[in-house]
C-alpha cells in the first residue's frame, strides 16, 4: 500500500446542506455521479455521501452509526493570522466553533470547528511544517 490517502468520504445527513457548507468556505464541486458530491483537493478528494447509504455499503444498520469517531481533519495555513478569519468564515457558513484560534503549547496556532454533520476540523498554522507553494503539507515541512 502506498503511503497516501486518495479520498476522504464524510457521511452526511443532508447532502445538499453539506455541499453548500463547503461551497461557502470557497470550495468548488467537481462533476460526480448523482448522490455523491466531490471536491478535489491538492492530491486527494473530499467526498460527501449520505450517511445512511454509507452504512448500507458497510453492511450496517444506519442506527448503529454513532457520533464523533475520534477523527479530525486538519487544514493547515501559511500564517497564524489566517486561522481566526477562516474559523469566522466557517461559523458564518454554519459551523460550530469548538475552540477559538489560540497559540498552542508546541509553538503553533490553531482552532477547531464542527461542520453541520459534526465532522471536526482543525484549522492550524504550524511554523515547523511550512506548506509547499501549491499548499501541499508534510509533517516536517513541504518544500
Amino acid at each position: 500500500m502506498e503511503q497516501r490517502v486518495s479520498l476522504i468520504t464524510l457521511g452526511v445527513a443532508d447532502l445538499e446542506r453539506a455541499a453548500r457548507f463547503y461551497e461557502a468556505l470557497g470550495w468548488v464541486r467537481v462533476d460526480s455521479p448523482d448522490g455523491v458530491v466531490a471536491f478535489d483537493l491538492i492530491g486527494q478528494t473530499l467526498g460527501l455521501y449520505p450517511k445512511e447509504k454509507l452504512a448500507e455499503e458497510w453492511g450496517m444498520d444506519p442506527a448503529e452509526i454513532g457520533g464523533f469517531s475520534g477523527i479530525t481533519l486538519a487544514h493547515n495555513l501559511r500564517s497564524c493570522e489566517e486561522v481566526a478569519p477562516l474559523l469566522a468564515r466557517a461559523k458564518a457558513a454554519g459551523a460550530r466553533i469548538l475552540k477559538e484560534a489560540q497559540d498552542v503549547f508546541w509553538g503553533g496556532h490553531h482552532g477547531y470547528f464542527a461542520d453541520p454533520d459534526g465532522h471536526v476540523w482543525e484549522i492550524a498554522y504550524n511554523p515547523f511544517s511550512p506548506l509547499a507553494p501549491d499548499g501541499a503539507f508534510q509533517w516536517n515541512g513541504a518544500g
